[in-house]
C-alpha cells in the first residue's frame, strides 16, 4: 500500500510516522520517501482508514487535504519524534 501525505520535512517527522503505523495491528515494513512524501507499506486495504486517519491526527493528512492547522501539528509531532529515543 501506498499513501501520499504532506508535511514531511525531516528524519523526526519519519520517525514519528513509522512508530504511529507500526503501532497499527497488521502492519509491517514502513518505509518513508521524504522527498516524495510517499509512505508505502504491508498492510490490507481494511486498514487504509485507519492508517489515514491517525497521520491526520499527527498532521500528515493525505496530499491535498493540508491546512495550517495540519502544519502546525506536524511541527510537534516532528518534534516528537526528533527527541525520542530509537
Amino acid at each position: 500500500m501506498e499513501i501520499i501525505v504532506e508535511n514531511i520535512k525531516c528524519g523526526g517527522c519519519m520517525k514519528t510516522i513509522k512508530k504511529a503505523i507500526l503501532e497499527i495491528k497488521g502492519t509491517s515494513n514502513v518505509e518513508i520517501n521524504l522527498e516524495e512524501e510517499k509512505i508505502s507499506l504491508n498492510a490490507n486495504e481494511d486498514s487504509r482508514s485507519q492508517i489515514v486517519s491517525k497521520l491526520h491526527k499527527l498532521g500528515y493528512p493525505e496530499k491535498g487535504s493540508n491546512n495550517i492547522i495540519e502544519k502546525a501539528k506536524s511541527y510537534v509531532s516532528c518534534a516528537i519524534g526528533r527527541m525520542s529515543a530509537e
